[in-house]
């Protein structure tokens, strides 16, 4: 609510304050729209381009599951999309608009992280054929390469980005493999481990050790949660990286298949799904006492595959199930071959999207318009220009 003391007596032309346009209207719109409103009057302009107001109209904005879509023109890759899922649909049709669009000419991107409205993708130069890593802004249209290699064959692979709190920097933590990277043993075998590297820092990844964070380049991304990034490696634990002391611990998981576990976040509680191999029931967890580490099965899901094999394909080993927790409500979205099929908490079918190339990310995006000092320093950097579409 608005200051009482701060608001004022409305203009004589009859229009509202500046003081409810601004913090209680233009606040709360789309990082798309705001922009636009900025247009209207200097006044406007000035007053939204605050590190206090677009502080509060991040704090304001949904946090959004993720998805990606590439767009083909015959069988070639020619953008991607980077997707957030909006709860919304009309005459049993999903709407799915995408806040980015990368262009897939000379590099291929791929969506690998997620964190306070930045992006981090990897990407591919096709004429040298390496990976590399990226950060971009898909509100303020910001995008830059990163002195990191990505991979097999190459230096680092992502295992996840996050805030450190005390600093206020934002890091990627790395896994580097040198036997994988240069295919032979390394007599240095204190290069292989965890790394962080700090964005816009300047310096060469920090080495931390802890070989064992290997098998979590194999997992299905991490969920930052509480402070600290958490996976699901096979075996009967959870693995936790708290990001401000940058160690790690596990912690006990429910009885979810490691292959088909996907962790995220429900009412404000660690969630974990997991579905039978048969593809009919799901199973959504919940843990009840985060630090007794205490879970509970608060769903059970039941949906046959072969109720929408006629009429959308065969469900098969690329397909994909994933929990959708949306204000306080839990829906599923599950993919056919070419569709995805979003169902309600009883299995009943509620609205369908066609589209090839579609894919989940495990991530949540919650758009920033805050300008990050890091950008402009590294080389590289564009702002509204390609790749972006």
């Amino acid at each position: 609510m608005v200051d009482a003391a701060r608001v004022t007596a409305p203009p004589p032309d009859g229009s509202l304050p500046d003081e409810i346009t601004i913090w209680e209207i233009l606040v709360r719109l789309p990082p798309k729209s705001l922009l636009r409103c900025r247009a209207v009057c200097r006044a406007w302009r000035s007053a939204t381009s605050t590190r206090r107001f677009l502080l509060a109209h991040n704090a304001l904005q949904p946090t959004l599951p993720l998805l990606y879509g590439y767009n083909f023109v015959g069988d070639e890759v020619e953008s991607l999309d980077i997707i957030p899922f909006h709860q919304r649909a009309g005459a049993g049709e999903l709407q799915l608009r995408p806040v980015a669009r990368l262009a897939q000419d000379s590099d291929f991107h791929h969506l690998e992280a997620c964190c306070d409205g930045l992006l981090v993708l990897s990407f591919r130069n096709t004429s040298v054929r390496d990976w590399r890593f990226a950060v971009c802004n898909p509100a303020t249209r910001q995008y830059a390469p990163l002195p990191l290699a990505y991979g097999s064959g190459v230096e680092y692979s992502l295992l996840g980005m996050y805030p450190h709190t005390p600093t206020g920097d934002y890091r990627l933590l790395m896994f580097r493999d040198s036997v994988s990277m240069h295919h032979q043993l390394v007599p240095d075998a204190a290069q292989d481990g965890s790394y962080i590297f700090t964005l816009g820092s300047g310096q060469p990844p920090r080495h931390i050790g802890f070989l064992e964070a290997e098998v979590l380049t194999f997992t299905f991304g991490s969920l930052l949660f509480r402070g600290s990034l958490h996976w699901r490696p096979p075996g009967n634990m959870i693995m936790v990286f708290d990001t401000t002391t940058e160690l790690f611990w596990q912690m006990r998981a429910p009885a979810v298949p490691p292959g088909h576990a996907k962790l995220f976040q429900m009412d404000e509680m660690l969630g974990m799904s997991g579905f039978n191999d048969a593809a009919t029931t799901i199973d959504i967890w919940v843990a009840q006492d985060y630090e007794s580490e205490v879970w509970a099965c608060k769903y059970r899901v039941d949906f046959s595959v072969a109720e929408f094999t006629p009429r959308f394909g065969k469900f098969d080993e690329s397909s994909w199930v994933v929990v959708m927790p949306s204000d306080g409500d839990v829906f599923l979205l599950v993919n056919f071959g070419e569709w995805l099929l979003q169902l309600d908490i009883g299995g009943k079918l509620v609205a369908t999207f066609h589209r090839r190339g579609l894919g989940p990310a495990n991530l949540r995006l919650k758009q920033t318009l805050v300008q990050h000092t890091f950008f402009p320093i590294l080389e590289g950097y564009v702002t509204n220009s390609p790749p972006f579409i």
